[in-house]
């Protein structure tokens, strides 16, 4: 991680998971925090083994490590809902907007639904998650639960319980919407990951999977050319975030 990127616009945080043979063959949950950089590069801050029953201290110690390395503040931290990591984020960076990852609480709706509905009903979401504003965007998931609710009360539950993660969601520019939405950052690394995980089947040690996950992401971008990928449409997103983030984008 470059040392001197005092703030991310946006800082991603997603899990790997990885066979681990200890005595027995189990899945643990490698984390990875993924930056985006205020020249719009992307920026992996670190890596952490996790054991599934990760809560507030374990978070809190990833969190103070990263702002230790030098990351002051963070204007959006993307998310799924992991116990204890929305409390330990405003703890450490007091002003960043915690934000569920919009991609997978789509993707998780469609788990809960027969493979036949899933065009319709992603018609269906659409409108909730860009619409204008808070108010409309509920009225949209009143229409969508009324239609879909009876059938699949867990897709219900699933945005009911996220709601007030996702909504901060809507106060954005759609410039801002766009690079929380695009899951390319996190993504093409978790892929890379992916195959590395694959390659090997299961590791015997919790080391041993975290030396592989690091040196696939040492592989990511050898050359240092990749950087550039992420800047070409930036600018866009940073001046909407200079707005949005009035004085804490340098």
């Amino acid at each position: 991680m470059a040392g001197n990127r005092r703030v991310y616009p946006v800082v991603f945080i997603d899990a790997i998971h990885v066979k681990v043979r200890d005595g027995q063959v189990t899945n643990r949950p490698v984390y990875v925090a993924i930056g985006v950089s205020v020249n719009g590069e992307r920026d992996i801050l670190g890596l952490w083994a996790g054991d599934g029953g990760e809560g507030a201290k374990f978070w809190l110690s990833v969190l103070t490590e990263i702002n230790n390395r030098g990351v002051e503040d963070v204007c959006i931290t993307v998310c799924d809902g992991l116990k204890g990591l929305p409390e330990a984020i405003t703890t450490v960076w007091s002003l960043a907007v915690v934000q569920t990852c919009i991609v997978h609480l789509i993707r998780n709706t469609f788990r809960y639904a027969a493979r036949q509905y899933w065009d319709e009903m992603s018609k269906d979401l659409r409108p909730v998650y860009t619409a204008p504003s808070e108010a409309a965007a509920k009225e949209r998931f009143v229409e969508f639960s009324t239609k879909w609710g009876r059938q699949y009360p867990a897709i219900t539950r699933l945005w009911e319980n996220a709601w007030s993660e996702f909504v901060p969601f809507l106060d954005y520019d759609v410039e801002i919407r766009r690079v929380i939405c695009s899951t390319n950052a996190i993504e093409s690394v978790n892929a890379r990951y992916r195959r590395a995980v694959r390659a090997r089947g299961h590791f015997p040690t919790e080391q041993a999977a975290l030396k592989c996950l690091y040196l696939a992401t040492r592989a990511l971008d050898p050359t240092g050319k990749g950087r550039a990928r992420w800047a070409t449409r930036w600018k866009p997103a940073l001046n909407a975030f200079a707005i949005s983030f009035d004085g804490r984008i340098n």
